[in-house]
């Protein structure tokens, strides 16, 4: 049955009116409903009268915003960068590099990449079959796209920004024109990446709309309560160690109650805390500049500087400021520059080259103190309004001092069960378990990277999920490092966790890794991605990563290498192997 037509009552008709035309048009057939249209124009035409012609829409600018990240940082800002251009009138759209074709970029039109810099100048994971390719020489030509690239990296590396500026280069290698010059961000990124974004989208905003100036928070979403701007302050429910006293990688367990927090999180999560750094490294900081005594600049050190990160910058702007002759020649030889930087913290360079300072020159060499992040160790549907960690002490030895990581010596040495420390969740949505819960998962991890397996195993447990889970962990002695052993072993027991094989480094004369029961499991484990198996690592980024990778490219290519890395490339982009690598 057609249904009736009939006016709005909004037309321009008196409301009788209206009624009368809707008896006439609600019972008009298609036909005549046609010639009364034809027949009322014909009139208009007949009188010399026209409607108004409709403004033809105007066509959209585009603007792809393509982000390569690790730890979500990219992600978040492409994300309050396509809100923002949408504001503008942009045709804006996000895309992961793990979802990119090169080819496709030539219509783009405008792009604005987001690239984070992992390690040691390395691509994210994700985005790494991405970036091969475009450093390929099949990568094609994008003549007619315009771009600009905004890096983000941690300057105590040596290849700081590295991914950021070889995209950069390259784009303009193959065609491409720049809008910008790179910007490249530390660790304090959100200011410098807020300014850039907007001018950016202020280049690109077509004419008509330049007048339009939009405010975007980079910072947190609506209804966020608690974030890195505004932790929550928890209590230390429970802190204990996980390792022996014989233990030469001292580990701790903590539990944080959230309760009143409002923080949820789902396995695979970190949690990030904000850190007070060594008020004995902060009084050597001060007596070192001539502070003796200072409460102010105390108080900054301890809560708001990264008093502990030597970098090449800080030598220079401490030679700038200080007008040292020795000092400045160090800054300016890269070799003796380099030699220097090892192992050293600026405490080494003020009492190496001590000048007095005010209390505004000494903060102001310092970077802002970044919060630490740290794999969560639970699952909320086990363990409520709370949050675990297992926390391995950073002690060590350089250039003749004891050094002590910031958060994990914060934890380990001046915090205690009912202890307050702040803290907020960051959503790690790339390390999660699988939708399906039938998914097989095989979980591969070394020492505290066993963390997030713990909340995988805690959840699986507590929703009743079927899949099979196959764990493969490594540490150093079996006895004082197996680390969560008799919760593992019930899981084993209950067929939670349905397979587990162990490396313990140091057991036997020679060292025994994760990547070597890979290799001696490689059926096994070729079966179970036969099965599905989604695939997990958590752990060092500098050593076990790199050979978990370079045994995972064995095992599937053999001989070749290439196909080896292909078939590893597709596990990635099919999103059936993930990292959380530090």
């Amino acid at each position: 049955m057609t249904k009736s037509a009939t006016l709005p009552r909004t037309a321009p008709f008196a409301p009788e009116d209206i009624a009368a035309l809707d008896r006439v048009i609600g019972s008009a057939s298609t036909v005549q409903r046609a010639w009364l249209a034809g027949f009322l124009a014909g009139i208009d035409a007949a009188k010399g009268e026209h409607a108004a012609p409709q403004a033809a829409p105007v066509a959209k600018t585009k603007l792809t915003i393509l982000y390569a990240t690790e730890s979500g940082n990219s992600e978040a800002l492409a994300g309050a960068a396509k809100r923002d251009a949408q504001k503008r009138g942009f045709a804006a759209r996000t895309l992961d590099m793990a979802d990119a074709n090169i080819a496709a970029l030539k219509d783009a039109g405008n792009l604005l990449v987001i690239a984070a810099t992992w390690g040691e100048g390395e691509p994210p994971q994700r985005a790494a079959p991405f970036y091969r390719a475009l450093m390929s020489n099949s990568a094609p030509k994008l003549d007619g796209l315009n771009f600009a690239v905004l890096s983000l990296g941690d300057s105590s590396y040596a290849q700081f920004c590295e991914i950021g500026k070889q995209i950069d280069a390259r784009l303009e290698a193959l065609g491409a024109a720049r809008v910008a010059e790179r910007v490249d961000c530390d660790l304090d990124y959100e200011a410098p990446a807020g300014s850039f974004i907007a001018d950016i989208l202020g280049k690109l905003t077509p004419p008509d709309d330049a007048g339009s100036v939009i405010h975007v928070d980079f910072h947190r979403t609506a209804g966020e309560a608690v974030s890195k701007s505004a932790p929550f302050t928890a209590e230390i429910a429970e802190h204990h160690p996980l390792t022996s006293s014989r233990s030469e990688s001292e580990t701790f367990h903590i539990e944080f109650d959230l309760t009143g927090s409002g923080l949820a999180y789902e396995p695979g999560d970190t949690l990030g805390i904000a850190p007070q750094n060594d008020p004995v490294l902060v009084e050597s900081l001060l007596r070192a500049a001539g502070l003796d005594g200072d409460p102010e600049s105390a108080a900054a050190l301890t809560s708001e500087r990264d008093i502990t990160t030597l970098t090449a910058k800080l030598v220079q702007d401490y030679a700038g400021l200080t007008g040292d002759a020795k000092l400045a020649a160090l800054a300016d030889d890269d070799a003796a520059r380099r030699d220097f930087l090892a192992g050293r913290q600026p405490i080494d360079l003020l009492e190496a080259f001590p000048h007095k300072l005010t209390g505004a020159q000494l903060k102001g060499l310092f970077r802002p103190l970044p919060p630490r992040y740290y794999s969560i160790a639970s699952s909320q549907k086990s363990v409520g309004e709370a949050a675990h960690l297992a926390i391995a002490k950073v002690a060590y030895e350089s250039a003749g001092r004891a050094r002590l990581g910031v958060v994990s010596g914060m934890i380990a040495e001046r915090r205690a069960t009912g202890a307050t420390v702040d803290v907020f969740v960051k959503p790690n949505p790339h390390f999660r378990l699988p939708a399906d819960p039938h998914a097989p998962i095989v979980m591969i991890g070394a020492g505290t990277g066993i963390a997030p397996y713990r909340a995988f195993l805690q959840d699986r447990e507590a929703t009743g999920a079927a899949g099979k889970s196959w764990l493969i962990f490594g540490h150093r002695r079996f006895l004082h490092d197996f680390l969560y052993q008799l919760e593992i072993q019930d899981w084993l027991k209950s067929g939670v966790l349905d397979r587990i094989d162990l490396a313990f480094s140091r057991d036997q004369p020679e060292k025994r890794y994760v990547q070597h029961v890979l290799w001696d499991q490689r059926d096994a484990l070729k079966a179970r991605l036969a099965e599905g198996a989604v695939l997990y690592l958590c752990g060092d980024a500098k050593a076990m990563a790199r050979d978990v990778d370079a045994t995972l490219t064995r095992i599937l290519g053999g001989d070749d290498a290439e196909r080896g890395q292909a078939e590893l490339d597709a596990l990635i982009s099919a999103g059936r192997y993930k990292k959380d690598v530090y």
